[in-house]
């Protein structure tokens, strides 16, 4: 797994490439707790370039939304497409979370 993160009109945002399995998930998580730990409130995370997430991806993604919620904060999901939407879809994740096209969508809510 590979993530660019940079700083865009108030918010974090998270490039993720390849998979987000059981073996990446921590430092998923990791890297991700390090820009709300520094007081981001805001997280837009790409993932067009993610091939394959599991529960323990998906996990960490709804604890990230859970922190956001508790400091009014928010979480912008891009780029689902292929397995790693139907996966969203079926878990009803698709539901729950703010889901957008490009980054600018999701960048153009804050």
């Amino acid at each position: 797994m590979d993530l660019v993160t940079r700083k865009e009109r108030g918010a974090v945002v998270v490039s993720v490439k390849e998979r987000i399995n059981a073996v990446t998930a921590p430092d998923f998580e990791n890297q991700i707790s390090e820009s709300m730990d520094a007081g981001e409130k805001f997280l837009v995370l790409n993932m067009a370039d993610v091939e394959y997430i599991s529960s323990a991806g998906l996990r960490v993604i709804l604890a990230t939304a859970k922190k956001l919620k508790a400091v009014q904060g928010d979480i912008f999901l891009v780029g689902l497409q292929g397995v790693v939407k139907e996966v969203f879809e079926l878990s009803g994740f698709y539901q729950i979370f703010k889901v957008f096209d490009t980054e600018e969508e999701a960048l153009g809510q804050l």
